[in-house]
């Protein structure tokens, strides 16, 4: 399992931008970091027993050879709007960072029906895999830090520590209809996080953000969600349906890695609440 060069990806269908495209200038430059980095952009595709297979884009050292993290994002655009900020500062404490984008985010894809965190987790899997990285630790940032912590409990060979940012692990789809959220249903909140129009932009945002942007013209919003926001949207409602519908603590397993847990104070999409249950479901180091 080589391998490929970025530019053999499967297609996303994304819109193509126009000229003059705040949005894809943005995209450059953060593209340009992760460059600057040391980091490459390749696609590893994986046997699959649904079509032509499952492709998975990465941003990662041509050879890596120090201590590797494995770094995954949230429910957003894709991996390099996540991370390139933090780049510099995990390269200089001697870190080799990998940089996926998750399926269906990105230049990620398959035709596999699975939806759920378990496969993303197996995915991630067998790309790092097929990278020759068989120790690593993981730090997952909102619905990464869901796969991160899967790729935890199943591969406990595997992830030698993790790190979860605001991540609901330990949410229940009961949490929903009892008003823990700004949502009371799996629709709302896949209007929230998969918004397509600039008034369900400027509502993620101001959830999102402590101090959110005063003026967020329409314009900017239509090109963001033109280049980065309409691919994969079936699928991506889907990931949420999946990862929502029936879910219990008590069918989490629990994790026996050093766990760091992150967390803002203001968190409106995933509250504090969360942080508490998720403390208490990692098993206590001795």
């Amino acid at each position: 399992m080589a391998p490929l060069p970025a530019q053999e990806a499967q297609p996303t269908r994304r819109r193509r931008p126009c000229i003059l495209s705040f949005t894809a200038a943005r995209d450059r430059c953060l593209r340009r970091r992760f460059l600057s980095a040391g980091l490459r952009p390749f696609s590893i595709r994986l046997p699959s027993a649904a079509g032509p297979g499952t492709t998975v884009h990465v941003w990662a050292p041509p050879r890596p050879g120090r201590r590797a993290v494995l770094l995954l994002h949230g429910f957003g655009a894709s991996a390099t709007w996540q991370w390139a900020p933090y780049l510099p500062k995990l390269i200089a404490a001697g870190l080799d960072p990998i940089v996926p984008d998750l399926l269906f985010f990105g230049a990620s894809s398959s035709p596999a029906p699975d939806r759920s965190e378990i496969f993303q987790a197996r995915t991630v899997k067998s790309a790092m895999d097929a990278m020759g990285v068989r120790r690593f630790a993981v730090v997952g940032v909102s619905y990464g830090g869901f796969v991160a912590y899967r790729m935890a409990a199943m591969y406990p060979e595997a992830v030698e520590r993790t790190v979860l940012v605001c991540a609901g692990v330990c949410l229940e789809e009961s949490d929903l209809s009892k008003g823990l959220f700004p949502v009371s249903d799996v629709g709302e909140a896949a209007k929230l996080l998969i918004p397509r129009r600039p008034a369900e932009v400027r509502r993620l945002v101001r959830l999102t953000f402590v101090r959110p942007p005063p003026i967020m013209p329409s314009c900017f919003l239509k090109d963001y969600i033109n280049v980065l926001g309409s691919d994969h949207i079936q699928e991506k409602t889907e990931l949420l349906h999946t990862l929502i519908n029936d879910r219990k603590i008590s069918d989490l397993p629990k994790i026996r890695q050093p766990t760091l847990i992150m967390w803002g104070e203001k968190d409106q999409v995933f509250p504090m609440e969360l942080a508490h249950r998720l403390e208490r479901h990692v098993v206590p180091l001795i």
